[in-house]
């Protein structure tokens, strides 16, 4: 008989998910989105934490409730051949082409960067990414000990020295909020909405069932039902916390404006709070924090991207997937982060609806019993959305890049379609093709049976 799992099970599982999730740009993000919304961070806020939050948790739910073992077999719901397609583009992308690359760029840039004389960026950002990612090969190579590592140290150790900074903002406030900035003004929330896309945490959560399924099975968790339960209530405390982390920083930002000025971006600010607080200090109390978002981070990534194509291939070994994907990401860092993130965007812009809608699908199944039509119409009909975010954002990005065809069909979008210049266009397509999927097989057995009849 299966033992009862305690809370403290949950609690292992889900400080390891809130690791993985809980990267740089967790940290950088919601800092300026506090400074920008000023007086208006509760309906900044409460919109970030619908989709940095909100989408991530679906996310787990339909990896744990729809009784699959990862992302492949997800999206073979919409056709086998999707399956492997969407999940190794997507695995790809949070991977060793974008996110992992990101996770040693964003701490030297922030962390290390400023300090360095300019013409000696990129020897030192080549020093510092091959150190980063000798330790992250090192502790992926024992997927079994990634909850430990994670949830049991990293984690920790990372939430000490942050709520080491969040501690004095909250005790020592640096100000009032200021006025609220730009879009901010009068579209607080969507704006909030908007900017949670950012964190990328749904892409991950997809990709991240794979590790927790498989930590959950390692506490002895083998029932469909019992894997659900734990991936529902660790997933909760992941997002709990998350949730905690997401306010008093966007805290942070809000009430910093008086004492600090205004920045670029969410880096700048928080090396400037550091130093508000800890002088010199402050330095390297974020570089330790940046550091640690990232590595933990980087390591669940690798080990979940080393998973799936094991799994896919299988007569390659883990531990090879594991340098190779180590020795890719540490050679894309080095084409620096203003690179990463120009080409980074227009596919996310492609990724990011197809996700949304097969989450969505996953969870909403049993109203139409889990019928496949439903699956590939809604799936099809986004894709044709989503393929022109995607060309929009990479036309904005690359130079002399103009495919006329493509601008017409953009075109006819932005005139016909609802919400299409809000980021959102696919979304009536998506449910135009779910209410075909769910009609067509209908017609095909009506069909069927009249024919038997004759």
């Amino acid at each position: 008989m299966q033992q009862k799992t305690t809370f403290s099970t949950y609690a292992l599982i889900g400080t390891m998910l809130f690791g993985m999730y809980f990267g740089a740009g967790n940290l950088i993000f919601p800092i300026q989105l506090g400074q920008l919304a000023g007086t208006n961070f509760w309906p900044a806020l409460i919109g970030f934490l619908v989709t940095a939050i909100g989408l991530p948790f679906l996310g787990i739910l339909a990896i744990g409730l729809s009784g699959s073992i990862g992302l492949r077999d997800l999206a073979g719901r919409v056709h086998p051949v999707f399956g492997i397609a969407f999940a190794t583009v997507l695995y790809l992308t949070i991977g060793p082409f974008f996110a992992i690359p990101r996770t040693a760029t964003v701490p030297f840039v922030v962390g290390f960067e400023p300090y360095i004389a300019p013409g000696q960026a990129g020897l030192w950002l080549g020093i510092f990414s091959f150190v980063f990612f000798a330790i992250v090969y090192f502790f992926s190579l024992h997927p079994a000990k990634v909850m430990d590592y994670i949830g049991k140290y990293l984690t920790p150790a990372f939430l000490v020295f942050l709520f080491l900074l969040i501690g004095f903002s909250v005790f020592n406030p640096m100000g009032s909020y200021g006025e609220p900035a730009g879009a901010y003004e009068k579209l607080a929330f969507m704006t909030g909405f908007k900017e949670g896309y950012n964190t990328m945490d749904a892409l991950a959560s997809l990709a991240f069932g794979i590790v927790v399924i498989h930590a959950i099975k390692r506490q002895g968790i083998t029932d469909k039902k019992d894997i659900a339960k734990a991936t529902m209530k660790s997933g909760i405390f992941a997002m709990s916390l998350m949730m905690l982390i997401y306010g008093l920083i966007t805290y942070m930002g809000a009430s910093s404006v008086a004492a600090i000025g205004t920045f670029e971006n969410g880096g700048q600010i928080f090396a400037a709070v550091a130093q508000h607080y800890f002088g010199s200090f402050g330095a390297i109390l974020l570089a330790i924090i940046i550091v640690l978002a990232c590595l933990k981070t980087s390591i669940g990534l690798i080990t979940a991207c080393s998973e799936f194509f094991n799994d896919l291939f299988p007569k390659v070994s883990y531990r090879s997937y594991v340098f190779i994907l180590s020795f890719v990401s540490f050679a894309i860092a080095n084409f620096g982060l203003n690179n990463i993130i120009q080409f980074a965007v227009p596919v996310l812009m492609f990724l990011y609806p197809l996700a949304i809608i097969l989450i969505l699908l996953t969870l909403l199944s049993p109203l139409f019993g889990n019928r496949q039509s439903v699956y590939s119409a809604s799936m099809a009909m986004t894709f044709l959305v989503s393929f022109f975010d995607g060309y929009s954002a990479l036309a904005a990005n690359v130079a002399n890049l103009n495919v006329p065809i493509f601008n017409s069909i953009k075109t006819i979008y932005m005139d016909y379609l609802p919400l299409y210049d809000l980021g959102l266009g696919w979304i009536l397509p998506a449910f135009i093709g779910a209410v075909i999927g769910i009609i067509l097989p209908k017609a095909e057995i009506m069909s069927g049976t009249t024919q038997k009849e004759l």
